[in-house]
């Protein structure tokens, strides 16, 4: 079938679709090519420049294999020191930003069959601290960087300071202590007794006498009670 002219609308029908995302399984990674469907995989593959590239690689698998494996490690873990820095993230969170780059490296090239392999590798290199929990793989990357190693040595350098200072101070506290210990006087228990009274105690004896004030007020009341009303019936008024 011949290639549609420039300009056509089959033409330009053909470059939008490849344009987007296209199935891994239909890509070739040594004439770095993407087809759109399975039919397009074949006859490219029996293709005198795919021959050729296949021929390239017969002679030396290995080179190719760890270059390859080399560049999708760098992108990898470059992405995620840029996009994640140190934080925890999910592998397959990462792995989707790199393949969803139309001209990125494809893992069905590198020496790594499945992302749980890669990522096993990055932790047993020591790139990145691993975790496999019921979500998946989780990563985070270790920063190994100049700067980073100067931040973590001044940071533990100031721990082991606190540290030694709390030390200091727990130990200066218990000879204190001890000090106190030791200058303190014997704790003696009370003694108690009985009442014990001498033999010229003599019972105390209280006397009450009412006062002056009291006895006047008295016998004032009793005059009163003695006088009679100046308007009594019993008196008689004598006319001269």
């Amino acid at each position: 079938m011949p290639k549609a002219e420039a300009g056509t609308p089959k033409a330009i029908a053909n470059k939008i679709k490849a344009k987007g995302l296209q199935k891994l399984r239909w890509y070739c990674q040594m004439c770095e090519k993407q087809c759109r469907d399975e039919n397009g995989f074949k006859c490219h593959c029996i293709s005198p420049s795919h021959q050729r590239q296949m021929a390239l690689f017969a002679n030396s698998p290995g080179k190719f294999l760890d270059s390859f494996s080399q560049e999708f490690e760098s992108e990898f873990v470059r992405l995620l020191s840029r996009r994640f820095g140190t934080k925890r993230v999910l592998a397959n969170q990462v792995y989707k930003e790199i393949v969803a780059d139309r001209k990125h490296l494809h893992m069905n090239a590198t020496k790594w069959n499945t992302l749980t392999g890669f990522v096993q590798y990055l932790g047993k290199k020591g790139i990145c601290h691993v975790e496999e929990t019921e979500r998946g793989w989780f990563i985070e990357w270790i920063d190994n960087s100049p700067a980073a190693l100067a931040r973590r040595e001044a940071i533990m350098k100031k721990d082991r300071q606190i540290t030694n200072d709390e030390e200091r101070e727990k130990k200066l506290l218990r000879e204190q202590v001890k000090l106190a210990n030791l200058t303190k006087a014997p704790e003696t228990e009370p003694n108690y007794t009985g009442l014990q009274r001498a033999e010229d105690d003599k019972p105390i004896k209280l006397e009450l006498k009412p006062s002056l004030k009291m006895g006047m007020k008295l016998s004032s009341n009793k005059i009163n009670l003695n006088k009679k009303s100046v308007f009594s019936s019993k008196q008689k008024i004598v006319k001269n």
